[in-house]
């Protein structure tokens, strides 16, 4: 298979798998009818577990294998400063994400769905259409017969007709500017969970390119731990690509442009792995800290937004025991198939 090809095209690959995966979690758009949030935060309690174990298994522990044969007793510092560099790029670029997406609303406009004068949906908070804009064609009917009728009453009856429509198209305009403002910010909302997703494949992507780069310099960086390690990333993607495709059709966009901006978000996987191997391979002392850096961001992001989300419904319990099935499915591979390869044949 992909065992005797050289390291980048064995993370290219492993990347492609991982971007399949999250486009499969997108697809699932075509047959939900509804947002199942129960299906949803299962399959993050269980990529937080997946998450978690990989971290350890896969990354951690060959880093501190590689530190100890290099710095001895301060074999934790690069694993260390790896981790708190990974953890603190995740945090900052979310700090950052808000900013740019409340800034520049150009994107935002370019991929909202079309309205009409006659007509503004809104989404609420859980996803489903709540709000509706009050119809232009009645309040232009209503108001041209008032005009009509303006030419059989005196003038004082005149002036107080023609306030009433004066305050009436008024609180008209409030109305539409504050569904207009609400439709903006469901959108930068959304936006900024497309960008969220996309920001955080970059070090799983890293971490997948790591793995594979990283075979063969100590005896805990297998064959065997980068492939499960993609198999994990890959099954933490399932729900991530179903996270952005679902509201996104909630929202009032077809199902195929939903799926198509749920995958794009597990596009950039494929470069940044193939990134992170190139990088390995032509700066080697820098392995620990670069196996250090993905675990910080990966757990990071399990702490931080994976199982808070999880958590956020009512269905945290059920998340929970996904996360600790999770763990030991990742914990059972890494172990189990890393033992197989080392018995003789």
């Amino acid at each position: 298979m992909i065992r005797g090809t050289s390291p980048v095209w064995q993370a290219l690959i492993a990347g492609c798998f991982t971007w399949g995966v999250t486009a499969l979690g997108a697809a699932l758009v075509f047959v939900m009818k509804h947002q199942n949030r129960k299906l949803l935060d299962l399959s993050l309690g269980f990529a937080a577990g997946v998450m978690t174990a990989a971290s350890f298994w896969s990354l951690l522990a060959p880093a501190i294998e590689i530190s100890e044969k290099t710095m001895g007793s301060l074999a934790f510092l690069p694993v260390a400063v790896g981790f708190a560099v990974g953890a603190a790029f995740v945090h900052f670029a979310d700090r950052m994400l808000p900013s740019c997406v409340m800034g520049d609303t150009a994107v935002v406009d370019y991929l909202a769905p079309s309205k009409t004068e006659t007509q503004l949906s809104l989404v609420s908070a859980n996803g489903s259409e709540s709000i509706q804009a009050p119809r232009y064609d009645h309040s232009d009917k209503s108001s041209g017969l008032r005009r009509r009728g303006l030419t059989n009453r005196s003038v004082p009856d005149n002036q107080e007709c023609i306030e009433e429509n004066d305050a009436a198209t008024a609180q008209e305009k409030e109305v539409m500017r504050r569904l207009e403002d609400e439709y903006r910010s469901s959108w930068r909302r959304i936006m900024l969970l497309i960008l969220a997703v996309t920001v955080h494949n970059i070090p799983e992507g890293l971490a997948v390119g790591v793995g594979f780069g990283s075979v063969g310099k100590t005896e805990a960086a297998k064959f065997e731990t980068a492939f499960n390690l993609a198999i994990g990333i890959g099954l933490q993607n399932f729900p991530e690509g179903l996270a952005v495709s679902l509201p996104l059709a909630a929202f009032g966009h077809s199902k195929l442009k939903a799926f198509w901006y749920g995958q794009l978000s597990g596009m950039v996987e494929p470069i940044s792995a193939v990134l992170g191997a190139a990088a390995i391979i032509l700066m080697e002392p820098i392995l620990p800290y670069a196996l250090a850096f993905a675990a910080g961001a990966m757990i990071y992001v399990v702490v931080d937004d994976i199982i808070p989300e999880a958590q956020r419904s009512g269905n945290g319990k059920l998340a929970s025991i996904a996360c600790i099935i999770g763990f030991l499915v990742m914990m059972c591979m890494d172990v189990g198939l890393g033992d197989s390869e080392d018995k003789p044949n």
